[in-house]
């Protein structure tokens, strides 16, 4: 199949994840992650109407930036480096991995030096796995509580990753997590911190990360399929 045809195929699974879960299938935005996939193949996916692509490292980001920046929404969606926050800002829509005090403070102080307001998801480890990035679900209220009202950061809501299992019905819990996770925030009424924004959900898992209320779905090989080296 091609790029096009995967995404169509994508954005109808989408769809139907959304039904079963009673909510309108263009509330949910699909994030093309263009790891490892060339310019020409991201050309295709921006022919088929995908205006949001997500890079996992800020130098890939910075190398596609020049060809795609009046085009497409960028979103940084892997570990942000404090050191390379400066690279970024004003360059990716939206950072998704927001995850301890020090990066909190970084963005908010080159934010101000660059008079930027930057839109940021908090990264919660929801499943406890050692090997991923992320507060546990315990820190988070106090992290907001924290950070809500460093200058020149705007916090929209929450990022999560589910463990790779076999059966996608598997990661379910993880995702359930996040959202009565953003919920319980909403209830604490942070100044400034919204919980608009659900990222959760990948190639392997993406439907029922939909189906519990994903409104940021980032997939890859489903759409690049061995594009992504």
């Amino acid at each position: 199949m091609s790029i096009s045809d995967n995404i169509l195929s994508v954005r109808q699974r989408i769809g139907a994840a959304a039904e079963r879960s009673g909510r309108d299938p263009s509330s949910v935005k699909l994030v093309a992650v263009t790891k490892t996939v060339d310019l020409e193949n991201m050309e295709q996916a921006l022919a088929t109407q995908v205006e949001e692509f997500g890079e996992n490292r800020v130098q890939e980001l910075l190398r596609k930036y020049p060809h795609f920046a009046a085009k497409v929404n960028w979103h940084l969606i892997g570990h942000l480096q404090s050191n390379k926050v400066k690279q970024v800002l004003g360059k990716a829509q939206l950072i998704h991995s927001l995850d301890r005090l020090s990066l909190a403070r970084e963005i908010s102080r080159t934010a101000q030096e660059l008079q930027l307001t930057v839109p940021l998801l908090v990264q919660v480890n929801i499943s406890g796995e050692e090997s991923k990035y992320g507060l546990s679900t315990a820190e988070v209220s106090d992290f907001l509580a924290e950070i809500h009202s460093y200058p020149g950061i705007n916090i929209k809501g929450l990022m999560t990753m589910a463990p790779l299992v076999p059966h996608q019905e598997e990661a379910r819990p993880v995702f359930k997590g996040l959202a009565t996770l953003a919920e319980d925030i909403k209830r604490q009424n942070f100044p400034g911190v919204t919980m608009n924004l659900l990222s959760m959900g990948m190639t392997n898992d993406f439907e029922v990360a939909v189906e519990e209320g994903a409104n940021l779905v980032r997939v890859g090989s489903a759409i690049f399929g061995t594009a992504m080296r």
